[in-house]
């Protein structure tokens, strides 16, 4: 990255006119330099305070089991050594981790990260074609699973070893008998410019893809996290994470890397669970913990929030989608010791980029915070290619030392993705206000197009979700002979609630332009989602037209 003047960029935005770019403000914290060889496990176990060893480190919600910190090192110790002894694993081998959480995949991931081998997680739930796919993409020569998934994985050339089996278990306690177990994390020089991990991108807007993270992109995101934690907390401030996010999706996957640097605790949820969430918060006097916007609308408006304590609530880490400013004030009343502090992020940009800091940034309702340090950013006008001034839409543009080097196996995907210079296109319509904070619009190809207008769905379901009587929402592009495409809403009401199609309707007329209104409605038990939160449009999409075409 271009070493700044600072005399060209607006202190207020970031905004500097001469290059149209936004930069930004945040302090600077240090990074170990690229060319030192450090692997993300060497780096994070760098950071972990001397007082967390006796410590929790995990905890499993569902057995109760926990795991302190020096028993955790010990673990990965153990592990990383007899995975270099027992298999013909090396530094650059790719392994696929096909697992519900637990308290062994965070030894896992720290073993193979030590040893330079590419972690690869996938969601346990995933068909096996879905599986075989991301196989062909990652090409990885072992697999780790348990006797539930392991049925999922095609032959390798190392096998398959199971994660809930006997001798794993004992790799991990008592590593190899009468051997030096040293020997497994001693022998491997890692550098940052390896990659360190295959994750996939949701899928929302198209087939699955493999983003390649390296550790230097994790380095660079937990190395922000870390300093800015150590700036705003008191020596005795220890947080107690839940986990209901999955550690295959990345927003768990840094967010584990994170919490073992600063030694939090880290309860781990095998499946989500709305009434089992409440129950692990009130059992463990939960502090943090990472949500999606509809999880915020449901502790804002669900019966069973009361039958719970949930007073340890302090901060909540909101992405996937942009946040209401009445749903976060609706909220607020309810918990009011309680901060959302909303981010952004891709897997692509090894899950930060922008974030909020401090109770006055969390005030600023929809947006979702100011750019990270060592990041730059651009919002393109998506026809003509000019870089735009505060206030103006279009596509966001991210550069930064977290941007991954690429889709694995699919050189179209990245370098429609990934420009010359380094840009990432996130393919999100987007603003910088005057302030430095970004406001998330829309996807640009979830933008429904009625007539010559663009109508963002995610505005419309911050409409709806403002209804009391309605639990979830979600709005999608429908076919139209006369308007090309019209807005579609797909509903969940709240319980013992008896709206109807044409008070919804009535209720969005009032408050958008003639030309967002919802115009056809469908009320449905649930809305497909994404690990993450995110809204499956493309489900929506095909069941609307596989239920009109069954009626013709």
């Amino acid at each position: 990255m271009a070493k700044l003047n600072l005399t060209d960029v607006d202190p207020n935005s970031g905004f500097c006119p001469s290059t149209r770019t936004f930069h930004s403000l945040r302090p600077d914290f240090p990074v170990p330099p690229p060319s030192q060889p450090l692997s993300i496990t060497d780096f994070v176990f760098s950071l972990l305070p001397a007082a967390a060893s006796s410590t929790t480190v995990l905890v499993d919600s569902v057995t109760g089991h926990h795991l302190s910190y020096s028993l955790f090192l010990h673990q990965v110790k153990n592990l990383a050594a007899s995975l270099a002894s027992l298999t013909p694993l090396s530094k650059g081998h790719v392994a696929f981790i096909l697992s519900p959480s637990s308290l062994h995949i965070p030894v896992l991931y720290f073993s193979l990260l030590s040893l330079g081998v590419i972690v690869s997680p996938s969601n346990p739930l995933c068909s096996d074609s879905e599986v075989a796919h991301q196989v062909r993409l990652s090409q990885p020569v072992i697999a780790f699973a348990t006797s539930s998934t392991v049925h999922k994985i095609p032959k390798l050339q190392y096998g398959t070893v199971l994660l809930d089996s006997p001798q794993f278990v004992s790799m991990m306690i008592n590593g190899l008998p009468g051997s030096d177990n040293n020997r497994g994390t001693d022998r491997v020089e890692v550098s940052q410019s390896d990659t360190a991990a295959i994750l996939y991108s949701s899928g929302t807007t198209g087939r699955v893809k493999g983003a390649l993270l390296t550790h230097r992109n994790f380095i660079s995101v937990i190395s922000g996290l870390y300093h800015t934690r150590s700036q705003n907390m008191n020596d005795e401030e220890r947080r107690v994470y839940l986990f209901p996010l999955p550690l295959f999706h990345v927003f768990g996957f840094f967010m584990l890397l994170s919490s073992v640097a600063t030694g939090d605790t880290m309860v781990l949820m095998q499946r989500f669970d709305f009434e089992g969430m409440l129950k692990v918060v009130e059992r463990y006097r939960i502090t943090s913990m990472p949500v999606s916007p509809p999880l915020v609308v449901a502790l804002t408006k669900s019966e069973l929030v009361n039958k719970y304590d949930l007073s340890s609530l302090r901060i909540l880490g909101c992405g996937g989608a942009p946040l209401g400013k009445e749903v976060a004030e609706n909220f607020k009343v309810k918990f009011p010791n309680a901060e959302i502090a909303e981010g952004y992020g891709l897997t692509e940009s090894s899950g930060l980029a922008t974030r909020m800091i401090g109770p006055e940034e969390t005030k600023r309702h929809g947006s979702v915070g100011r750019l990270e340090k060592n990041f730059e950013a651009k919002i393109v006008d998506p026809v003509s290619g000019e870089a735009l001034p505060p206030g103006k839409k279009g596509e966001l543009w991210l550069r930064s030392p977290t941007i991954m080097k690429g889709y694995v196996g699919d050189e179209e995907a990245t370098a429609g993705t990934l420009d010359s210079e380094g840009w990432l296109k996130t393919g999100d319509l987007c603003y910088f206000d005057s302030d430095g904070f970004l406001f998330i619009v829309d996807r640009l190809k979830e933008l429904i197009k009625y007539k010559a207008y663009q109508v963002p769905p995610a505005e419309l379901e911050l409409v709806l979700l403002s209804n009391p009587e309605i639990a979830d929402a979600a709005v999608i592009p429908y076919p139209d002979e006369e308007a090309g495409q019209i807005p579609m809403a797909f509903l969940v009401r709240k319980s013992g609630s008896n709206i109807s199609a044409s008070e919804v309707m009535d209720f969005v007329a009032k408050q958008v332009a003639p030309y967002k209104k919802i115009r056809r409605l469908s009320f449905v038990n649930s809305i497909p989602k994404s690990a993450s939160g995110k809204i499956l449009r493309r489900e929506l999409v095909s069941h609307a037209l596989t239920a009109a075409s069954s009626k013709l």
